[in-house]
């Protein structure tokens, strides 16, 4: 093990599903910020300068806990970074059906899972660090007209969304079947033909190839995203990665779910241990087979570049937040889910990625129970912060 100091049964398989097309494996609701086939990519220092041959080519959002990477205040021992910012949307496009050009880069995870069980993908490889985690009971809408006080009221419901094979809509179905024992099969599915929170309000990757056998699924009609049919009444419920244009909007008689999410899901992950995982990060197979040593190195980079958001919250949010109890809240969550609540590495995270692999195979989604060793770089199994 490598140490860093970091300061069910009976499932069916629809045999057509093999087709799909991996553009469809992506995940719904995140624009992309900059295009990756181009010959420029912004440099640590925000200058666009030609690709380097020699340079590590890595991509993904800029988010607190990647920005020293990008900026240059954590480096990667012996290697130059050339970080392009992009959205998860182009991201999977171009690790599953694009040039490939990167060498490391954050990716959806059940996309990949997709991909690996059902395409023979294997031209790169997971790595464990989890750029973003988010809990998914914030995720279901409600209409309040409709009876639905509680989860169990969701049965025989019409539910539209976005994407149906989205990461995030894979945890919130298996967190309603494993916490409220309501099943897919329970609901009636309208997949929209439009996202209403996509920042370019295009069409929406469905994934159609990708939907189940045995869970009753329709199209939306043209020109209506899942907003428009939750604010209409044409739908009961909306579950939705993001937030649709009619909760935010404040239309009448739209609310969450859980009304109080954060409190419903502090006491889920005081239960179960699990803080839902949305994106990992992958690497080029034939990069690590040809340089091992790279892999240690890039996920004690990562590591390094969330350590300082730690110890930013720690010492310094208190001043510069504009948030006046920042200081206050990274410390209840510490409390409640401990110092590194944000890990890397399989072991503190083993539970919650197995979660999410057995419910896409529940799901009718994955052809097969993927364990973690399919899919994750074998030399990165050790790896802990």
């Amino acid at each position: 093990m490598t140490n860093f100091d970091s300061s069910n049964g009976g499932h069916q398989y629809n045999s057509s599903r093999r087709r799909f097309i991996k553009t469809a494996a992506l995940s719904i609701g995140a624009a992309s910020a900059l295009p990756l086939a181009g010959l420029h990519a912004k440099s640590a220092s925000g200058i666009e300068k030609k690709e380097s041959s020699k340079a590590l080519q890595m991509s993904g959002y800029k988010l607190d806990r990647t920005e020293a990477l990008i900026d240059g205040k954590v480096k990667l021992e012996g290697h130059d970074i050339q970080f392009t910012e992009s959205g998860i949307g182009d991201l999977n496009t171009h690790v599953f059906n694009g040039p490939q050009t990167l060498d490391v880069t954050e990716i959806g995870l059940h996309p990949f899972m997709l991909a690996y069980a059902n395409e023979n993908f294997r031209d790169y490889q997971l790595l464990p660090i989890f750029p973003i985690r988010l809990f998914r009971h914030k995720s279901i809408f409600i209409r309040t007209d409709r009876g639905i006080r509680r989860p169990q009221d969701l049965k025989g419901k019409k539910v539209s969304t976005a994407g149906y094979s989205s990461t995030s809509l894979t945890w919130i179905r298996g967190t309603l079947l494993d916490e409220y024992g309501v099943k897919p099969e329970d609901m009636q599915w309208i997949i929209s033909r439009k996202d209403s929170s996509a920042k370019d309000a295009g069409k929406v990757s469905a994934q159609e190839s990708m939907l189940p056998a045995g869970v009753p699924i329709e199209k939306g009609p043209q020109g209506v995203d899942e907003s428009d049919l939750l604010d209409s009444g044409e739908v009961d419920a909306c579950f939705h990665a993001g937030e649709p244009r009619a909760f935010t909007e404040r239309r009448p008689n739209i609310n969450r779910l859980f009304p109080d999410s954060r409190k419903t899901e502090q006491a889920y992950f005081k239960k179960t241990g699990i803080f839902p995982i949305m994106h990992a990060v992958a690497i080029k197979k034939s990069l690590a087979l040809k340089n091992p040593g790279i892999v240690p190195l890039v996920f004690k980079a990562y590591s390094q570049a969330k350590q300082k958001v730690y110890d930013y919250l720690a010492y310094q949010a208190s001043i510069m937040d504009i948030l006046p109890w920042a200081s206050q809240e990274f410390e209840a969550t510490k409390e409640l889910m401990g110092d590194n609540y944000f890990s890397y590495g399989i072991e503190p995270n083993r539970k919650t990625l197995e979660s999410l692999f057995r419910y896409s195979y529940e799901q009718g989604l994955c052809s097969k129970h993927l364990k973690i060793e399919d899919v994750f770089l074998p030399s990165s199994l050790g790896l802990t912060e």
